[in-house]
């Protein structure tokens, strides 16, 4: 099936999708940094101080989403999303009139809890349960929402900070994100039956011919080999965003300059992203796991020692080409191993864990940044992370791979 009459055939279902990932963008570092000068302005806080609040509020929505995840194997995405896109428009109202320094861990906690985890979530497992053949061009879709969100709401709201106080841009996010209630509705009329809700699906299942339990799952060795994997490119990449105005400042640039090189890096996401979902659907996810985040390396020893924006460039293209993957492989990597029938359950736990990952960065690297250990220091030690990283998932992915059944034509 090629990709426009793929795309035409299950056009609505890949809108929902495409709606909720953009929608997640209220929720998701690269948005909420945007205003990190001006809450760290008005209430006073130093580098440290805000990502210890971000990794507080973070971390809580990580413990929140193993409760809440599998709700996504009970509920239907079109009633579910409603409800949470709902919580998402609160949430930035929240945020807009956020009183003092001790309630901003409960907007940053509802913000990344409703955007970044559920409405996320919803989308990613609705799209690996409804498409099985074609899974990875439905993940590569959807996930299309979250790209243009990351390559024009930062530009848009810092040219509007220009014009307007940025607490009543949070008004206008909130606004944004209701509207999106009816149109998922609208959208989702007639939505696919979610395989869990049929007793005897066995459309994907996972190694040893079996759909696993969330409980059966943690307690394989696999999932652990996978734990760094996932922790990486949430903590790193959303701590490169969260700090991207010290390091603008670090190396001398406007936040401008380093903001309009964002949609080279979008455009690049895009590009891995379908390109992944093209090679997922082909290879499956035992062949491309283990080589998808080796990028990342190049990415912050080129971003540590660039001395202008346009030398940094090719180190957002790298962390691009990972973050595209990232947003497909992962994702059909629990259903292809585990199956999916438990799916919500399973990947709500891997999703904590990308979610604390996010939480450990901004604080990681504000605390450092703190004490005296400079931010393109920083990034040479993370480099060598994901050289580890890549290494411990390659291992694990290789040794359990034998134990999958074959993959559908």
């Amino acid at each position: 099936m090629g990709y426009l009459r793929f795309l035409r055939a299950n056009a609505p279902w890949l809108a929902a999708g495409v709606l909720l990932a953009f929608l997640s963008s209220f929720g998701q570092t690269f948005f909420i940094a945007v205003f990190a000068g001006e809450i760290r302005a008005e209430f006073g806080l130093s580098h440290g101080a805000w990502g210890l609040i971000y990794t507080a509020g973070t971390g809580a929505s990580a413990l929140a989403m193993l409760y809440a995840g599998v709700l996504t194997d009970r509920f239907r995405a079109r009633a579910l999303g409603a409800a949470v896109l709902a919580l998402l428009a609160g949430a930035c109202l929240v945020m807009a009139a956020v009183p003092a320094v001790w309630a901003l861990p409960v907007a940053v906690f509802l913000l990344r809890f409703a955007g970044q985890g559920m409405t996320s979530h919803i989308a990613l497992v609705a799209m690996a349960r409804w498409f099985v053949a074609t899974r990875g061009r439905a993940l590569s879709t959807a996930t299309l929402g979250v790209a243009g969100g990351e390559a024009f709401l930062p530009l848009i709201f810092v040219a509007a900070m220009g014009l307007f106080d940025w607490r009543a841009l949070w008004v206008v996010a909130a606004a944004v994100a209701l509207a999106g209630v009816p149109l998922l509705l609208a959208l989702l009329r007639r939505e696919r039956l979610p395989a869990s809700m049929a007793a005897e699906s066995t459309s994907t299942l996972g190694m040893g011919a079996a759909h696993w339990t969330r409980g059966a799952a943690v307690r394989h060795w696999l999932f652990w080999c996978m734990a760094p994997a996932l922790l990486g490119p949430p903590a790193f990449t959303t701590a490169f965003f969260f700090q991207q105005v010290h390091f603008a400042e670090v190396k001398g640039w406007t936040h401008l300059d380093l903001v309009a090189l964002f949609p080279v890096y979008t455009a690049t996401s895009v590009a891995a992203m379908l390109l992944s979902g093209w090679a997922l659907d082909r290879l499956g996810t035992a062949r491309l796991m283990p080589w998808f985040q080796l990028p990342m390396v190049g990415a912050f020893l080129l971003l540590a020692f660039a001395p202008t924006p346009a030398l940094a460039l090719p180190g957002l293209v790298l962390m691009a080409a990972t973050t595209g993957a990232n947003a497909t492989l992962p994702n059909a990597f629990w259903a292809e191993f585990y199956g999916t029938r438990h799916l919500g359950a399973i990947k709500a736990m891997a999703a904590a864990i990308m979610v604390l990952g996010s939480a450990v960065g901004p604080g990681l690297t504000g605390t450092l940044i703190d004490a005296g250990l400079g931010i393109e220091t920083q990034f040479l030690g993370i480099a060598a992370y994901f050289v580890a990283a890549s290494a411990c998932m390659a291992a694990g992915v290789w040794r359990a791979a034998p134990a999958l059944p074959p993959r559908p034509a």
